[in-house]
């Protein structure tokens, strides 16, 4: 004699019985991307901390430790975002130095 039982919930880990179901469902967490300012010999002091505030809104404590990092060690991390913010804060740090006349090299890398 025929039941009217529902038919078993789909198993999520081998897709048995839900023909559209994916094995794993995952969602892998987007990769960070660090902005890296590069020292050189012409670009301000005063101009890194101004870029580090007013791009990268750091305070003035944060922003000239920064500079420091980037001076003594040749480069130094102004943050850490998505790859788009990244790229933007970046392009947008190098379009500022160079319409102020200096070289300053910014960066996005994978972090």
């Amino acid at each position: 004699m025929p039941t009217n039982d529902p038919p078993p919930p789909p198993d999520r880990q081998t897709g048995k019985g839900d023909p559209g179901a994916a094995v794993k469902d995952r969602v892998k967490k987007p990769r960070n991307f660090k902005v890296v300012l590069h020292n050189d010999d012409y670009t301000t002091m005063e101009f890194v901390i101004w870029v580090l505030i007013q791009i990268f809104r750091k305070s003035q404590v944060e922003a000239g430790r920064i500079m420091l990092t980037v001076h003594r060690n040749g480069k130094g991390v102004a943050g850490i975002y998505s790859k788009e913010v990244a790229e933007t804060k970046a392009a947008a740090a190098t379009d500022a130095a160079r319409s102020a006349g200096y070289p300053l090299l910014v960066e996005a890398e994978p972090e």
